[in-house]
């Protein structure tokens, strides 16, 4: 099983407004970078969408360590994931949980591989996260779509 880190990231220009996602990919010495945009979404929908695309993108299972700044993103599929589901996607407060199409979306996707998740302070210099930030603003510019 190949052994993957991914680095994931969101960002908008105003929330809601225009929003982009990045990922930078890398494994046994190769990157592979990933991003896109919509133009009317919020902050947390592109964390996710980050983190969704990432995964698909890899072809086959892997073991995979991907690194978020969101705890949204960390808490969200770690902790609070099987309390909602438990719930019909209700949160505790019996709520419908918010983004609950790129939840599920990205619980099925988690469960082709052996994903490890790690929060990382975002802005503090960690060139993984740095990179993931970029490729999201440069989703911010280009819209809807855009992979390299």
């Amino acid at each position: 099983m190949k052994n993957v880190k991914i680095y994931t990231d969101g960002a908008c220009s105003g929330n809601p407004g225009q929003g982009g996602w990045g990922g930078l990919i890398l494994w046994n010495g190769h990157e592979h970078e990933i991003y896109g945009g919509e133009p009317d979404t919020t902050n947390n929908r592109m964390e996710l969408m980050a983190a969704l695309n990432a995964l698909n993108t890899l072809k086959e299972p892997c073991l995979v360590d991907l690194y978020t700044d969101s705890t949204y993103v960390s808490k969200g599929i770690s902790l609070w994931i099987k309390e909602w589901k438990e719930n019909g996607w209700c949160t505790a407060s019996r709520d419908s949980v918010k983004n609950r199409d790129l939840w599920k979306q990205l619980d099925i996707a988690r469960l082709r591989h052996k994903v490890r998740w790690r929060w990382i302070k975002s802005h503090a210099g960690h060139i993984g996260n740095e990179r993931a930030d970029a490729l999201a603003r440069k989703g911010i510019l280009i819209g809807c779509g855009g992979r390299i």
